[in-house]
């Protein structure tokens, strides 16, 4: 079946999804790629007229790729965007933001068609593109020659500032990585690529990158600090010593600018108390799958350092320091089903999510989840290159809304806007699918 077929059969079987999270979904999954010369003059996203500049792709933590970087040519290895914006075509679609994730396999292609950049489904056209332009910050350097981009990237369509501070994870080899996890392995394929990759971005990297930002005009409204995990040491810092001093830099100097978004493990009270004295007001301790077997299977790292039962009674302990709203825990849809360990059958790993999110929200806490890409290197998307099924993505978009919805919660914050049209979290469709209206009639 030609992929388009494919694609409005999904429109059709789930009508309660807007077709902007069906396809967002697919594309998370699939990945796409460019035609040759697609990319030379791409059209703005704001007005159509011809620019030099987009936003490239920093690979800000992950490679976010189903290829290594090696089987790319120049063009796509160096002007693959961060992001696209899709519209019209048609679906009529209402504009969409998704993270790019460049497979030369997938049956989604961009390509220029009478004068813009389309995406097409095969030969078909089934949505306008558009490119976002490069923030003012991204042509500054530090003093010491550095592209302000490599310290501060933006994403989530000029959202967010992703601030990976550590670049590689201390849960190393076959034996302690996460089975879908290419921290590592994208570290590598950078420095090859001699692209300017800072392993451990200093505190006054992020101080000087973030005054540059600011003076900028920059719009963006959140930060993230985030990294691998610290399971020893690191500077002589234990894991919250090192991340709360970034926080605690950034509070100090640009107090109130931005929310505070911390991406870290799951620490015991104590840790979780001194993130939010440094000035942290999200905490994101990711449990990544919710079966007991899978996670011991997937998360080898985090079950022999911390385990999957303390994992979760950490993320419950956390919630009585930023309160349940504020702990948003995430997962990585679709490693559920992933071979040789996950579930076969799609209702049986929907089932196993929803425990988890009915276990949560039960709380007040409200996870979140990003859309498996299954990249090149690691076991996990070298033995299923094509990721988990559509299908089970959108009974997971389906599940995770009513949910939300059953537990009486608002969509989680410092996501920007819900609904079609408005979300910017670029890396899932869960935020496209939660209607404005929702945290009107709804708690957190």
């Amino acid at each position: 079946m030609e992929q388009q077929s494919i694609l409005e059969a999904a429109i059709t079987r789930h009508p309660t999804l807007p077709p902007e999270a069906v396809l967002k979904a697919d594309l998370l999954r699939l990945g796409l790629r460019f035609d040759q010369g697609a990319l030379v003059r791409a059209p703005s996203a704001e007005d159509g007229q011809q620019r030099h500049e987009h936003q490239p792709k920093s690979y800000f933590i992950f490679s976010f790729n189903m290829a290594p970087m090696a089987q790319f040519d120049e063009e796509q290895k160096w002007r693959a965007p961060e992001e696209i914006a899709l519209t019209g075509g048609p679906y009529n679609l209402r504009r969409t933001i998704v993270s790019v994730r460049l497979n030369p396999r997938s049956p989604y292609r961009v390509a220029p068609r009478e004068g813009a950049l389309w995406l097409h489904a095969g030969d078909e056209p089934v949505a306008q593109v558009g490119l976002h332009d490069l923030p003012p910050h991204y042509t500054e350097k530090l003093p010491d020659g550095r592209p302000v981009a490599e310290i501060a990237p933006t994403i989530e369509w000029g959202y967010l500032l992703y601030l990976t501070v550590f670049r590689v994870c201390q849960y190393f080899g076959a034996k302690e990585e996460c089975q879908f996890c290419d921290i590592n392995n994208n570290y590598r394929q950078q420095i090859q690529e001699g692209r300017p990759y800072t392993g451990v971005k200093s505190v006054d990297d992020i101080v000087t990158a973030l005054e540059r930002v600011n003076a900028s005009g920059d719009e963006s409204q959140a930060y993230t600090i985030t990294g691998g995990s610290v399971t020893s040491s690191l500077q002589g810092k234990n894991e919250v010593e090192f991340y709360a001093q970034y926080v605690e830099a950034i509070e100090s100097h640009f107090p109130g600018r931005w929310i505070s978004k911390v991406v870290a493990q799951a620490w015991p009270l104590e840790s979780a108390r001194r993130l939010k004295a440094a000035g942290a007001q999200i905490y994101h301790p990711n449990y990544e799958v919710w079966d007991p077997e899978l996670f011991a299977k997937i998360c080898p790292g985090k079950t022999r350092y911390v385990g999957r039962d303390e994992w979760i009674k950490r993320i419950v302990d956390a919630a009585e320091v930023f309160g349940p709203a504020n702990v948003i825990p995430n997962f990585v849809s679709g490693v559920e089903m992933a071979r040789p360990y996950g579930f076969t059958e799609v209702e049986e790993a929907i089932r196993s999510t929803t425990e988890g999110l009915n276990f949560f929200m039960a709380k007040g806490i409200t996870p979140r989840f990003t859309t498996w890409c299954p990249e090149a290197m690691t076991p996990l998307g070298d033995a299923n290159p094509d990721g988990a099924p559509l299908e089970y993505h959108l009974r997971l978009l389906e599940t995770y809304r009513d949910t939300l919805r059953a537990h009486r919660l608002a969509p989680p914050p410092g996501y920007g806007e819900p609904g079609p049209g408005r979300a910017v979290f670029s890396v899932s469709p869960f935020m496209d699918v939660l209607e404005p209206e929702a945290v009107e009639i709804t708690g957190a």
